[in-house]
């Protein structure tokens, strides 16, 4: 009596498995019409050939690697950054203060002259570095000397078989991540050479800041060959903007530069900044009603991780501006509000799934990681408008 119902269910599955067996047979025929061609080819043109496959699987091998593995990959880098200051003493001294000169002693032909004249010696002016500028410079080289920068690498262009890994749920985070925080590194060389880097902004610009300004605006993608001939590929320009970046600081701390922490340049900057944030939180909800595949959506992830990127990238930055205008955050009383914002900032980098989601925002098995995110953005942004608020009055 259950014959039938059994003949039923082994001529579905074995359906079933002949349609598997044909897709791999399709997803396999290529490759083996080439294993026959290339066995009826000449021994140089089969060691030539294979070389360039052994080059090529090469390639997607090292590619494969650097992009799961994120190398000083640290949240709490700013720290760090702060303690690598040459200015530490100038800092204490100077309680904060801009750049103005720090006590230091007298060199060698300047105290016997003092002696003379029975008068203390003239010190060497010593004056602080910007920590803005010293986190962009650790921040490009964490995305281009520490790890590998992925977006100008050839088989990152190539794609997988030609489509756009972004259009793909693999290998693009770690390329979408280093993106958001290159967002930031230009806002933040665009900022230091407009206003920051400057005396009220109609002084000459610094030739460092411009350089390192021109080295983050290079194309994000560039490689050895680009659509108009040979170009640079883009680790190389923007390891020259590490080099401008800590050569004004050099300077500064030989007080020969200008960094100009006035009240309304935090403001410009902070404005800048949250225009910044709002942008993203608007990209991260329009991918969230464009799509509620849940855990299958392919652009959630590079979403996310560009979000995650930017707000990586603006924790150091704002930390660094708390340093480099500690006078005014003293003055207009602003401290417990930056380390109100500095602290969410922190708590919401603790946000790191393996797999991002993007489903419905009142689903239970498909959680809104994308949602979240926005959230933290939006959540920071809200900070950075009230010390605005506070500095506009």
């Amino acid at each position: 009596m259950l014959d039938p119902i059994v003949n039923f269910f082994t001529r579905i599955f074995q359906w079933i498995g002949r349609g598997i067996g044909f897709v791999i047979g399709l997803i396999l025929w290529p490759f083996m019409w080439v294993g026959r061609w290339y066995g009826q080819r000449g021994l140089i043109l089969k060691a030539v050939l294979g070389l360039a496959i052994v080059c090529f699987v090469g390639l997607y091998a090292y590619f494969f690697y650097v992009t799961q593995f994120w190398r000083d990959f640290d949240p709490d880098y700013p720290t760090r950054v702060a303690a690598s200051s040459t200015t530490a003493q100038a800092k204490n001294a100077l309680a904060g203060d801009p750049i103005v000169a720090a006590t230091a002693p007298a060199t060698d032909t300047q105290a016997p002259a003092a002696a003379a004249t029975g008068q203390t010696a003239p010190a060497p002016q010593v004056c602080k570095r910007s920590e803005i500028a010293a986190v962009a410079a650790d921040l490009i080289d964490f995305n281009v000397n520490r790890n590998a920068w992925i977006s100008s690498m050839l088989v990152s262009k190539l794609g997988f078989f030609g489509v756009p890994w972004r259009n793909t749920p693999f290998f693009d985070n770690k390329a979408a991540f280093q993106l958001g925080i290159n967002q930031v590194l230009r806002r933040t060389t665009t900022e230091l050479v407009d206003t920051l880097g400057r005396a009220r902004g109609t002084s000459r610009i610094d030739q460092n800041l411009q350089d390192a300004r021109t080295a983050m605006a290079w194309d994000e993608d560039a490689w050895y060959i680009g659509m108009r001939g040979p170009t640079r590929p883009t680790p190389s320009v923007y390891r020259d903007g590490i080099a401008k970046l800590r050569a004004f600081n050099a300077t500064l701390e030989k007080c020969q530069a200008t960094f100009d922490a006035r009240a309304d340049n935090l403001l410009q900057f902070l404005d800048r900044i949250a225009g910044d944030m709002g942008s993203t939180s608007d990209i991260l909800r329009s991918q969230i009603e464009a799509s509620d595949a849940g855990w299958f959506d392919p652009r959630a992830d590079d979403r996310f991780w560009f979000a995650y990127g930017q707000l990586y990238a603006y924790y150091g930055i704002l930390s660094a501006t708390r340093e480099d205008f500690s006078s005014v955050i003293r003055e207009r009383n602003l401290a417990t509000l930056w380390d109100t914002m500095q602290t969410q900032m922190r708590d919401a980098l603790n946000m790191q799934p393996w797999i991002i989601s993007n489903g419905n925002e009142s689903s239970f098995l498909f959680p809104s990681h994308l949602a979240t995110m926005g959230f933290n953005l939006l959540r920071a942004r809200s900070q950075i408008v009230e010390i605005r608020s506070v500095l506009d009055r």
